[in-house]
């Protein structure tokens, strides 16, 4: 820690807020919130804290921290969400979670919009307002908010008013007793301060009220008074401080590899690979690559396979041989490979490595029973189960396999770059086979180039109508030239 943050971390206040961590280039890496910024952010610069590997890290590149001061633990838990979604650093990223991230959802096209949380947002049109990465706080939040802007949970209405109506904390959507209108004006206070926009709402409330009070509305008047009032009042209410100096220090995955392994270091960069493919058709092969145990999106990389047909073993020596082909000088070496699949992915993985000349530590994932595969003189690590005595090892010739419990960190870190590796690698098969579903015909004709093709789509239609035409109409949009090109094409003669 340099002198300068030393000094600066002495004027830290003993109130709620969000904090900034910051590398020597300025750039936010890490932001949190604390319900005592004075207690939370010191603790990541105590020596006689144990903290797992990924924090290490973290606090070797902090060069600065800034804050900011909110009145409560609320206004601090809804901040820090906007504040990630604004500067995405890169540690906040699942950092020592294993489960996804929750948000609030909320769909203003519905007459009588409910609220519920999910950890999948979908292309629905719906609002989501997140990510929290403490659900625990979240909901307790939701629920002392319910009580100042009553809102509905019910994904399908019931026939009569529910408990949660009678508790105040329910507008009686069920039986219209709010209008459509006035219920969406309630939300969208409510979504106002879920965007940690507290002030400006506090601000808006007030000027309804004076204005209310001018119209002798002395009812509504006193409803923005009271909303008022409460929201002050939330700055008393404690959501996380009993737990917030545990959200950082679970994980022990990165640790427990180099432990298991004997890799002589930390991975600080795992790279995983999966291939994808329809019965031989669109191949490709995805590396996802996982910086101290965290998605690093920026470094994945895809491939379109040139080995045609359905063989793993082959497209995975494929990806290796053109990964390490020394073309790729800018990437960054690995200090781990995780290949998708058992001993015949593994295998066809090393013999690329092998080929390459490189020397690289490489394991496989195999899904079954999430069994991690080694081997013995090849994968370039030492198998210590010491320090795991729950490990069970199997002996197959070659190779180890090693069965860790599923609740273990290792098996979850490996799990998370497998699938992320996975999900990168049907994504791009999907979009060659939607690509190859939505070819015409044109585009494989040579000399006839994007312009001529929207030409002749825009002149007779559709595909269809354009084989269905006479040479001559064609010649009166392209010319006699390209249509020499297209015609053999289309209307299948030479």
């Amino acid at each position: 820690m340099n002198k300068k943050l030393e000094a600066k971390l002495k004027t830290l206040p003993n109130q709620p807020g969000v904090y900034f961590h910051k590398n020597v280039k300025g750039q936010i890496i890490y932001v949190g919130k604390a319900a005592v910024l004075k207690n939370r952010v010191r603790q990541y610069f105590q020596d006689s804290r144990q903290r797992d590997a990924k924090t290490d890290v973290l606090v070797g590149e902090i060069y600065d921290t800034d804050w900011i001061v909110t009145e409560s633990e609320i206004d601090a838990l809804f901040l820090e969400s906007e504040m990630v979604k604004r500067y995405k650093p890169r540690y906040n990223i699942l950092l020592q979670d294993d489960k996804s991230q929750l948000f609030v959802r909320i769909n203003m096209r519905d007459p009588y919009p409910y609220i519920s949380f999910t950890r999948q947002p979908q292309d629905d049109g719906a609002d989501y307002f997140g990510p929290y990465y403490n659900g625990y706080a979240v909901k307790k939040a939701l629920r002392y908010l319910r009580k100042i802007f009553p809102y509905s949970t019910h994904a399908t209405m019931p026939p009569r008013v529910c408990l949660q109506y009678h508790l105040g904390l329910c507008p009686g959507v069920e039986e219209q007793k709010i209008t459509s209108s006035d219920y969406k004006k309630t939300l969208r206070k409510l979504m106002l301060y879920l965007k940690g926009e507290r002030v400006k709402l506090i601000n808006q409330l007030e000027t309804e009220m004076k204005v209310a009070a001018a119209h002798h509305d002395f009812e509504v008047a006193a409803k923005r008074r009271n909303q008022i009032y409460n929201l002050k009042e939330l700055q008393k209410q404690i959501l996380f401080s009993d737990r917030e100096f545990m959200d950082i220090s679970k994980d022990q995955a990165l640790a427990g590899l180099d432990k298991l392994l004997g890799l002589h270091k930390i991975p600080r960069r795992i790279e995983g690979y999966d291939i994808s493919h329809m019965q031989g058709t669109n191949n490709v092969a995805s590396m996802v690559v996982a910086t101290n145990g965290l998605a690093d999106k920026a470094e994945y990389r895809k491939f379109k396979m040139r080995i045609p047909g359905n063989n793993d073993f082959a497209h995975m020596n494929e990806v290796i041989l053109r990964r390490f082909s020394g073309k790729h000088l800018d990437w960054q070496k690995p200090d781990l490979l995780l290949i998708d699949g058992g001993k015949g992915q593994l295998g066809a993985a090393l013999d690329a490595l092998d080929e390459r000349g490189v020397h690289i530590p490489a394991i496989g994932l195999a899904k079954r029973l999430e069994e991690i595969v080694i081997h013995k003189a090849r994968s370039g690590v030492t198998l210590d189960t010491s320090h795991y005595p729950e490990a069970f090892v199997s002996d197959f010739d070659d190779f180890y396999v090693v069965l860790l419990p599923k609740d273990s960190h290792i098996v979850k870190l490996l799990q998370r770059v497998r699938d992320e590796s996975h999900r990168f690698a049907v994504s791009y098969h999907t979009v060659l086979k939607r690509q190859r579903q939505t070819a015409s015909p044109l585009e494989e004709i040579a000399g006839i180039g994007p312009a001529t093709r929207k030409k002749l789509i825009h002149s007779f239609g559709s595909l269809r109508a354009l084989k269905n035409a006479k040479r001559d109409q064609i010649v009166a949009v392209i010319g006699e030239g390209k249509t020499k090109l297209v015609w053999p094409a289309i209307a299948g003669k030479n």
